[in-house]
């Protein structure tokens, strides 16, 4: 008892002087992350200002016009062309299933455009790091913490606004078709909304609605999410927007309402969509398992859609 005391008393100041080391590279790190992430931001917008404006008449598609600062894909780019190209007096957007901003469909619109907007995320620790960035207090930003449903999408967009507004991004990995299809507080200019490519071209199909659907729980896959393009498009078309295209990844479709689509090329389903070649299948331990093209499908084939045309529940092994 003795001996083990006495080594206590020798080895505790270097074990607190180690731990001590550990913390401050811990922190060091930490902070050289966000130095290299400001720098690569600030690099990536004087190359994205660079660029020439793109007219309208000049693009016959969407994805010409694609360049990637914040988000996933070539997103940035193809609001930039919209932007340049139709006329919006409320430079306002709203944007959920945002995790924690660094990756979204609006963070180069805010910081490049100055544009006033509203973010939800359903986890509130995402949401505490977005009030924690620098752009909370250097932009006109609201984040809140919602897990979003029909009854209270609404409610939440009207909290910051209502009306006219320049752009809506929709990507909740789950009832996107339904909670676009309940929006009526506000009329976005620019509609985006993720599609899943799984359920291919040629059917207008969505996953049944359901108030607290997760996608990771639904299907082990990670597959079974969403809507169609063709579901989509079709929603779009009875509220008033044209299509004009598809990111070149697969998963990203871009709307324009019909009152304010000037020269912007507008294109057909067939003509519009991408098949995505994400490789995003996991297994039941969640483990991924790369399966790609068609054969993604065959993973949920027991999973139920709604075809909206006929207004039937069908298994997707049927369509």
């Amino acid at each position: 008892m003795l001996i083990k005391k006495c080594l206590a008393k020798v080895f505790q100041p270097l074990i607190g002087a180690i731990n001590d080391s550990r913390n401050s590279l811990v922190a060091e790190n930490q902070k050289l992350r966000l130095e290299m992430r400001d720098a690569q931001m600030k690099i990536s917008c004087l190359a994205a200002k660079s660029l020439p404006a793109k007219e309208a008449s000049g693009v016959s598609s969407i994805q010409e016009t694609e360049f990637r600062v914040f988000s996933q894909f070539g997103e940035d780019g193809i609001i930039q062309f919209l932007i340049s190209n139709i006329e919006i007096p409320n430079k306002t957007f709203v944007e959920f299933g945002v995790e924690d901003y660094a990756e979204s469909n609006t963070r180069f619109l805010l910081i490049n455009n100055n544009w006033s907007g509203l973010v939800i995320d359903g986890s509130q620790p995402n949401v505490e790091s977005i009030k924690n960035d620098a752009i909370y207090w250097k932009h006109d930003l609201t984040a809140l913490n919602a897990f979003i449903t029909k009854d209270n999408i609404n409610r939440l967009i009207a909290s910051r606004f209502s009306g006219d507004m320049g752009l809506l991004s929709i990507d909740i990995d789950g009832n996107d078709y339904w909670i676009w299809d309940s929006i009526n507080v506000v009329n976005p200019r620019i509609v985006i909304c993720e599609y899943n490519s799984v359920f291919g071209s040629k059917h207008c199909v969505t996953i049944p609605y359901s108030a607290d659907f997760v996608r990771q729980s639904a299907h082990c896959s990670n597959l079974y999410f969403g809507a169609s393009l063709g579901a989509l498009s079709m929603l779009a078309e009875r509220r008033g927007y044209f299509f004009v295209g598809c990111n070149s990844a697969g998963n990203n479709a871009f709307f324009v309402r019909k009152d304010v689509i000037g020269n912007l090329p507008v294109v057909s389903l067939e003509e519009g969509y991408v098949a995505s070649k994400f490789r995003e299948s996991r297994d039941e331990q969640n483990m991924l398992t790369f399966v790609s093209g068609e054969n993604r499908i065959k993973l949920i084939g027991a999973m139920s859609v709604i075809d909206l045309k006929s207004g039937q529940t069908v298994k997707l092994s049927s369509l």
